[in-house]
């Protein structure tokens, strides 16, 4: 039976506590605390709020900023300071090791469009429960979690699956942590139960719950998290019988009640848990160790500084951490903290077939001595983000706490914006995001220039994809029987003197468009406007979206365009690109 309520608070807590030992990096210290603050205010914040919040410093707050600007994990502008997609590559590290999202999200994807109801895969983060999948089904009322959020455990249905399982001891942790944070605001995911410490529908009975779950093999949340919310969770097992996740569905009182919710849907998770459980069979354990192919050596993204300017390139591997930090710290002086940077990324050691290292491996994937290496570890291990065991090293669920909840609902406009607004600033002429709606293209990001003669278009602006650079080269991107197929239906309409009306034409001008990956029409949507688009590819080389430059036909000549602006455009869309293929690994990233 679980213990009584009356441990001390000191044996509780969802962050690490306690005095970090001496061997530990206190810039990396530092910087973590920096990340998780952005983390829980949503992933922007300025810098007066972060040096607030934070009890550093204003000049290390401009220090640690700068050093995670200069990684591409951050990005500031003017005095905020804002996460950066290419932060979740550490998340991504970590779900990469666990494997469990690359082999089980596709069934529970299959659920949630059988069932129509919103599906997660979750994972036990000491008494807490993060997610690490997520798959949504809209509605006016539907789930809001995000993958990486983390959840008290008596307040989900997952969390009586995975406590049917603690231990004293793990118990007497909750039950001081209950103690020391009655209304959860150590879980920014949810909301705060009340000063009584009754969650929203009244106070839980959590340690009946858990022997109930072990029992029955599921378990429910009846509103706990908020009214009308509800959840069925089961257990998935590994190979050896361990509860490595939970499957929930999450439902609304309008269309179920905590008693036909399990009534309804057992028989299809149980179905779906079965087809996990046989994937991991069939998948095998994870490799133990790793050596990297070539000796090459995770290192940083590049970055695009304040203000514009020529962006520092990503250093090709195998040039070696060391070398990158080098000359970042010889650039920048002492406003870049290079064991700050060393230090994370450590945690990109990790990842598909790399779920547990020893220290030899990290120092050999970073290219790090081993004494920075396993300082940097005993830091990571004294914050809870990495597990030591035996002479290896793992990371935990809590590296996704660094930025990965806000991160992970990113959408490609807001990817791009920055990107755009860096394009405009080089080229001195708008920069627009457009995704193909029907037959046309649409608008869903753009930064304009001001000029007495500017291109005058609004977000959401549609326009026929035929007479637009950017609609041909989303034309461009199809399969040839869907492109002949929009090409057929379409009505070429004559819309200047300029504009391609024969369909012949247009086809030869689209096959172009493929072999050299650029389209520039010329004054055929209107006399007088020229533009140059290039495509936008997803992570598996599909074309999601267009971005073109836009200028008034006085501004340059074609042959200017070509010289000019296309390398230009090419090399931001190659950062958009990057950061559109980090973010999207784990997490569906929305072209709209």
């Amino acid at each position: 039976m679980p213990p009584s309520r009356t441990t001390p608070p000191g044996a509780a807590g969802q962050s690490a506590g306690g005095v970090p030992p001496a061997e530990a990096v206190a810039p990396l210290l530092r910087g973590v605390a920096v990340l998780r603050t952005l983390t829980d205010a949503g992933g922007t914040l300025s810098l007066s709020e972060l040096e607030r919040a934070t009890g550093l410093a204003r000049s290390t707050v401009d220090r640690v900023t700068g050093t995670l600007a200069r990684m591409g994990y951050l990005r500031l502008d003017g005095r905020d300071a804002a996460l950066s997609p290419r932060l979740m590559e550490l998340g991504n590290a970590y779900l990469a090791a666990l494997r469990l999202p690359g082999l089980l999200d596709g069934y529970a994807e299959e659920l949630a469009d059988e069932l129509d109801e919103s599906v997660s895969l979750a994972v036990p983060d000491g008494d807490g429960i993060r997610f690490i999948h997520q798959a949504t089904r809209r509605r006016t009322m539907s789930l809001s979690f995000r993958i990486g959020d983390l959840l008290p455990a008596e307040r989900t249905a997952p969390g009586p699956v995975f406590a049917a399982d603690w231990t004293e001891a793990q118990w007497a942790r909750w039950a001081a942590r209950r103690d020391a944070d009655p209304e959860d605001r150590g879980f920014p995911g949810v909301p705060p139960r009340g000063r009584d410490g009754r969650a929203p529908r009244g106070r839980d009975d959590f340690a009946g719950r858990a022997p109930r779950a072990r029992d029955r093999g599921w378990a429910v949340d009846d509103q706990l998290i908020e009214p009308g919310l509800i959840a069925l969770a089961l257990p998935v097992r590994d190979p050896d019988g361990r509860v490595v996740c939970a499957l929930s569905v999450v439902s609304h009182t309008s269309r179920h009640s905590a008693d036909s919710l399990p009534e309804a849907l057992l028989p299809h998770v149980r179905a779906t848990v079965a087809a996990m459980e046989r994937e991991l069979r069939q998948a095998g354990p994870s490799p133990a160790g790793y050596t990297p192919v070539g000796g090459g050596t995770p290192t940083p993204a590049g970055y695009t500084p304040v203000g514009g300017g020529t962006p520092t390139p990503t250093p090709p591997a195998p040039a070696g951490l060391a070398a990158w930090t080098g000359a970042s710290k010889q650039e920048l002086g002492r406003e870049f903290v290079e064991s700050l940077a060393r230090g994370l990324t450590v945690l990109t050691a990790f990842g598909e077939g790399r779920e547990a290292l020893t220290l030899a491996a990290v120092a050999r994937a970073t290219g790090l001595a081993r004494a920075t290496a396993r300082r940097a570890l005993i830091t990571w291990e004294h914050l809870g983000y990495v597990a030591g065991a035996e002479g290896t090293f793992r990371l935990t669920p809590r590296v996704l706490a660094l930025g990965f909840p806000p991160l992970s609902r990113t959408t490609l406009p807001q990817i791009a914006t920055p990107h755009l607004a860096a394009l405009a600033r080089r080229v001195h002429d708008s920069a627009s995001l457009a995704v193909l709606a029907g037959d046309d293209v649409q608008y869903t990001a753009r930064v304009a220039t001001s000029r007495i003669m500017s291109v005058n278009i609004t977000l959401g602006t549609r326009f026929p994809a035929y007479a637009t650079s950017m609609g041909r080269v989303l034309l461009a991107g199809l399969p040839d029987a869907e492109r002949a197929a929009r090409l057929a239906r379409t009505e070429l309409r004559p819309l200047t003197p300029y504009t391609l009306t024969r369909r012949p034409d247009l086809a030869k001008a689209l096959d172009r468009v493929r072999r050299e990956g650029y389209a520039l029409v010329d004054e055929e949507l209107e006399e007088g406007l020229r533009s140059i688009a290039v495509p936008v590819r997803d992570r598996d080389g599909e074309v999601v979206a267009a971005v073109n430059v836009a200028m008034h036909s006085s501004r340059r000549s074609v042959a200017e365009c070509v010289a000019g602006v296309l390398p230009e455009l090419r090399a931001e869309v190659a950062r958009i690109e990057a950061d559109l293929h980090v973010a999207g690994r784990f997490a569906r990233i929305p072209a709209a």
